[in-house]
C-alpha cells in the first residue's frame, strides 16, 4: 500500500512508535509518507543542527519523511503549547493535501498535540481511509481551569471529531477504549494495540561491574524507579514508604523531571538514607541498570485520566524480563497482576506502598526471575513491536478495503 503517517514529534525525538512503526511497514514493501514538524522535543527549542524551513524532506528506501515548521516556545507554558499545536496544523494543512495525495490509508499517531492537524487534514483529504491511533486523553496534572480550561475544551472538541471521523481507531491501553466511545467513535471500529519498545535495546541483560557500583550499596532489596520526576508520578509517595522499610529496601530514582527538587527535599527532611537519586542515563545502559536491580518501579498518581494510561516504562521493564512494582490504578496494575509478573497497590498510599515494598524483599530470587520471566512473555504476546505491526497493518488495510 501507500501509506501516510501523521505524527507531531518523530525520531530523532523520542517518538518511538511512529518511527519504528513506519520503517518496519516500509521493510514490508509499503512506500511511506511521513508528515511531521522539526525535532524540539522535550526542551521546546529545535535542536542543534536543524533549521526550519518549507521545503525539508529525506528519503530512503520506500520511506520519505516531509518536515513542515510548528511554533518552538520551550517554556511549557498552555500558550506556547497550544502555539506549537495550531502552527503545526497550519503548516500540516499547507503541505499534507499535495504531499499526503493518493495515500491508500493514513495513519495518525494522536497524543493530543496531533488533533487540531488531524482535523484539519481529515476534512482537505475528503475520505482517505485513517487510523488514527490514540495516545492519550487530553488531560492535565492539575484541575483545568480559566484559559487552561477553554484550551483543554479545544483540544477535546478536535480529538473527538477525529474519533467520529477515522475508519479505525487504535487505543494504547485497554480503558481508553471507553474513553474515545463516550467521545463519540463508532465501538465497532475501535482495537485496543498496546504500544511496544524500542526491542534493540530494552532484551534481558546481566549487571555489569559499574551498575552494581551505581544502584546497589549491599544485599538489601532494591527498587528502582528509572524515568521521569513529574507531577504525573508522585514519587513522594514512594519516598515515604521507603522511609518505613529503611533497614529492609533501598529505592533508588533515575532520571530528573520537575518534580525533582521537591522529591529530593522531602528525602532530606525524612532523612531517608535508603533513598537514591542518580542522574538520568542513556537508554542503552538501562538494561544493565534493570538486572542490578531487583524490581522496577511503575508509579501514578490517582487521576481519573491515569487510569488509562500504560507508561512506556512498564514495556520496557517487561521486555527486559525485569519483575515490577505498580503503584496505580487502572490498565496498569491490571496488566501485572494478569501477567503475574510483579506486585501492585492502589495510587498515593505510602503505607499499602510500604507493605508491597517489604513484600518484595522477602520473595526469594528464584521467585523473582519467575515473575520477570512471565513478564517477557505476556510482553512478546501482547504488546512486541511485530505483534503491534501487524495489527496496525491489519487496521490499514481494513480501513482501505471500506
Amino acid at each position: 500500500m501507500r501509506i501516510g503517517i501523521l505524527s507531531y514529534h518523530f525520531p530523532p525525538e523520542p517518538a518511538f512508535i511512529p518511527g519504528s512503526l513506519a520503517e518496519e511497514l516500509a521493510r514490508r514493501g509499503h512506500e511511506v509518507r511521513v508528515l511531521t514538524g522539526f525535532p524540539d522535543y522535550p526542551g521546546g527549542h529545535i535542536y542543534p543542527g536543524w533549521r526550519q524551513r518549507w521545503h525539508h524532506e529525506t528519503r530512503s528506501e520506500r520511506l520519505t519523511v516531509r518536515r513542515v515548521p510548528r511554533y518552538a516556545g520551550g517554556d511549557g507554558s498552555v500558550r506556547s503549547r497550544m502555539a506549537g499545536y495550531l502552527s503545526f496544523a497550519g503548516s500540516a494543512s499547507l503541505v499534507g493535501r499535495r504531499f499526503l495525495a493518493g495515500v491508500d490509508a493514513l495513519y495518525v499517531h494522536q497524543p493530543p498535540a496531533t488533533a487540531f492537524a488531524a482535523a484539519a487534514l481529515l476534512r482537505l483529504l475528503g475520505r482517505v481511509p485513517t487510523v488514527l491511533h490514540v495516545q492519550d486523553v487530553w488531560a492535565e496534572e492539575e484541575p483545568a481551569a480559566g484559559e487552561q480550561g477553554r484550551w483543554k475544551a479545544r483540544v477535546a472538541g478536535a480529538m473527538a471529531r477525529t474519533y467520529r471521523a477515522a475508519d479505525r481507531v487504535a487505543v494504547a491501553a485497554p480503558s481508553m477504549r471507553e474513553l474515545v466511545v463516550a467521545a463519540g467513535a463508532d465501538p465497532a471500529r475501535v482495537d485496543v494495540v498496546l504500544n511496544w519498545t524500542d526491542e534493540r535495546i530494552f532484551q534481558p541483560a546481566r549487571p555489569s561491574p559499574a551498575a552494581r557500583r551505581l544502584v546497589r550499596r549491599d544485599d538489601r532489596c532494591v527498587v528502582m524507579h528509572a524515568g521521569t520526576i513529574g507531577a504525573r508520578q508522585g514519587l513522594e509517595t514512594a519516598v515515604r514508604a521507603a522511609v518505613a522499610l529503611d533497614r529492609t529496601m533501598d529505592l533508588v530514582l533515575v532520571g530528573s523531571g520537575e518534580q525533582e527538587r521537591r522529591v529530593r527535599g522531602l528525602a532530606a527532611e525524612l532523612r531517608a538514607d535508603n533513598v537514591r537519586f542518580v542522574e538520568r542515563r542513556s537508554p542503552l545502559d538501562m538494561p544493565e541498570l534493570y538486572a542490578a536491580a531487583d524490581y522496577q518501579l511503575v508509579m501514578l498518581r490517582d487521576l481519573p485520566e491515569l487510569r488509562s494510561t500504560l507508561p512506556g516504562k512498564l514495556q520496557a521493564a517487561l521486555s527486559c524480563a525485569a519483575p515490577v512494582v505498580v503503584s496505580a490504578g487502572g490498565d496498569a496494575a491490571e496488566l501485572v497482576e494478569r501477567a503475574r509478573a510483579g506486585l501492585s497497590c492502589p495510587p498515593e498510599d505510602w503505607a499499602t506502598l510500604a507493605d508491597r515494598f517489604w513484600l518484595a524483599a522477602t520473595i526469594p530470587s528464584g521467585a523473582r526471575a519467575e515473575m520477570g520471566r512471565r513478564g517477557r512473555e505476556a510482553y512478546l504476546r501482547q504488546m512486541s513491536m511485530p505483534a503491534g505491526v501487524d495489527r496496525i497493518e491489519r487496521l490499514l488495510y481494513e480501513a482501505a478495503a471500506r
